[in-house]
């Protein structure tokens, strides 16, 4: 095999395994988020592992493909290479993964207290709008609703016409 045969096998199984994880992706969509993100962590560290085949020549293969063959056809004893490169990068991934969720524990905290804070302002603002709407009919019977008036006074004298 080629050194340009090995690229394009590396290639051509690039492709197919980022299909695989959309493929995934779309699976796991509808899931609660606690279960979806760790399963698609597990399903990259499946599809993105690698492993070495031939020590002597630094020959890498996909290491599901690798486990997968030989424990099909009991060939060979790379399999329990395979799966120990399986918990290495799982062990790295999971542990990116509990960093990221780390981290965005408190953010998501805090943007949750600020939506609330938003909710409850909002409210305030349409209770006052409430009771300034059922306030409205009285002040026009007094007479005084320009004194009132909660609208900005406009420049010039409040007159507005149209320009030609």
């Amino acid at each position: 095999m080629t050194e340009n045969d090995y690229t394009l096998a590396w290639g051509l199984y690039a492709v197919a395994a980022l299909g695989c994880l959309l493929v995934g992706f779309k699976l796991t969509g509808w899931m609660w988020r606690w279960l979806r993100e760790p399963l698609r962590v597990v399903l990259a560290v499946l599809l993105l592992t690698p492993t070495i085949v031939d020590p002597a020549k630094d020959s890498f293969a996909p290491a599901i493909a690798i486990t997968a063959l030989d424990l099909a056809f009991k060939v060979g004893n790379n399999a329990w290479r395979a799966v120990s490169d399986f918990a290495m990068y799982g062990m790295f991934a999971f542990s990116l993964y509990f960093l990221f969720v780390a981290l965005r524990w408190p953010l998501e905290k805090r943007a949750r207290e600020r939506r609330a804070q938003a909710e409850a302002a909002a409210q305030r603002q349409v209770a006052e709008d409430d009771a300034l709407a059922a306030q409205a009919p009285f002040a026009a019977e007094r007479r005084d609703r320009y004194l009132d008036d909660p609208r900005p006074a406009l420049r010039g004298g409040g007159r507005v016409e149209p320009r030609l």
